[in-house]
């Protein structure tokens, strides 16, 4: 199966993208020079088609499964309707933050579908997700332990948890988007583990162990580590079960799977991904003689991030003396980060159509001031002049997400496109929204 099924985290563009008839790019039936027309540039743009399609291969992908639940990773891009379209295709939330509850919680997310997860949760952010009815709290260490013990007790609830733990595997991404290693400062480290269940049988009455969260990366290429995580996981389990007298059955292995950001890239699919974690948890469940695990996985950049593209506007170029020609656009590192952080790559056509074709090797450059601001470096683009738009793809994951308002500068609209139809789901900021929180003297 995995050999012959495509799926959407494997394209660089979002599904139904083409040119039309005036040559400019169209998503969805949505022609890319219409959509800056009416919202202005930059723009985020979401296809709804892109975004359900890979929703739907997760759940195709893992159907004989029955005991799986399948949750968005919310820091990837949250918003309202995301949140809600996302939902509506049977999908919980792992949420990182008081903010992310809330949105999901105002979205008409069922909250018993939802893991708090995290490093340094706040005694405001436990309180809220304890008040709204989070289904799980991943716990990470032993203050977050017994932090979380004293709200659970002011509500007179016993919480479930997950112990997060570091697997001690290491997966070949960027440093910064590692997390199963052992030096990381994600969860419990390996030989913490019987400490703090020990802890929560007693002395932490008001929490209730349910199993083990683990996470190894992001934008990850490789299969057999998420087949060596399950085998520690589920090692672990057993080992618990057996020490403690216990029946632990719930596994949550996170998310990471790559997408195509550039022709370079060749993540597997999310068959493949399936396969992988499906044939290791029954080869371990053999192994150990145990009963499989409810399996909790946590997709987020592969679900959002070719769904989303941004548009900017060209303005300003500089040609280097025997070097790099520039062009600047209206947006960069405060609306998509990445590159600037760690050197993140991405493909980008100019949308609107042009008669011929005259390829032009450039530099693409954020409109921020820092030296470091570069979207894009060494890309052939259509003879690129101010007035062009850009469309950069699979920016739909961590690029919203990431934004801010350095320089001062406006934060972008998003919208979600189909079926030739355009809506806002995030409007653009305004001034008087950017001083609103400023107190005068």
């Amino acid at each position: 199966m995995s050999e012959t099924l495509k799926t959407v985290n494997q394209n660089i563009m979002p599904l139904n993208t083409k040119r039309n008839a005036k040559g400019n790019l169209e998503i969805s039936g949505c022609d890319t020079v219409d959509l800056v027309e009416k919202y202005g540039t930059p723009l985020y743009v979401m296809d709804e088609v892109t975004l359900r399609a890979i929703a739907r291969e997760y759940k195709d992908a893992f159907k004989n499964y029955k005991k799986v639940n399948m949750m968005f990773a919310s820091k990837a891009l949250m918003t309202g309707q995301i949140a809600k379209i996302l939902h509506s295709e049977g999908f919980g939330f792992d949420v990182v933050s008081g903010g992310e509850i809330y949105t999901v919680n105002k979205a008409g997310v069922n909250m018993e579908m939802t893991t708090f997860n995290g490093n340094n949760k706040t005694t405001d952010e436990l309180l809220l997700a304890l008040e709204l009815g989070v289904g799980r709290v991943s716990v990470d260490n032993f203050l977050e332990l017994s932090l979380l013990n004293e709200v659970a007790k002011s509500f007179d609830k016993v919480q479930k948890v997950l112990l997060r733990i570091t697997p001690g595997i290491e997966c070949h991404t960027h440093e910064y988007i590692q997390t199963g290693q052992t030096d990381s400062k994600f969860g419990f480290d390996m030989t913490q583990i019987d400490e703090a269940v020990e802890l929560i049988l007693k002395e932490f009455t008001n929490l209730e162990i349910m199993g083990l969260h683990a996470h190894i990366g992001s934008q990850i290429f490789e299969t057999q580590v998420y087949y060596d995580e399950i085998g520690v996981l589920m090692k672990e389990l057993k080992r618990i079960n057996d020490k403690f007298d216990l029946n632990l059955n719930e596994m949550n292995v996170g998310g990471g799977l790559g997408i195509t950001y550039t022709e370079a890239d060749c993540p597997p699919s999310v068959y493949t991904i399936a396969e992988t974690i499906l044939k290791s948890i029954e080869d371990h469940a053999e192994m150990y003689g145990m009963e499989e695990p409810v399996l909790y996985i946590e997709p987020g950049r592969s679900m959002v991030g070719t769904a989303g593209v941004t548009l900017y506007t060209v303005g300003s170029s500089k040609q280097v003396p025997g070097g790099r020609k520039y062009i600047a656009v209206d947006g960069g590192m405060a609306d998509n980060p990445r590159p600037s952080m760690y050197g993140a790559k991405y493909e980008a056509v100019i949308a609107n159509g042009k008669e011929e074709e005259n390829l032009k090797k450039v530099t693409v450059a954020g409109r921020f001031c820092e030296s470091g601001d570069i979207l894009i470096k060494d890309i052939e683009l259509n003879s690129p002049v101010a007035g062009d738009i850009l469309c950069v793809f699979n920016t739909g994951a961590y690029g919203y997400s990431m934004s801010s308002n350095y320089n001062r500068v406006l934060k972008p609209e998003m919208i979600l496109v189909n079926n030739s139809q355009s809506d806002i789901i995030v409007k653009r900021e305004t001034y008087e929204q950017l001083v609103q929180n400023d107190c005068l003297l």
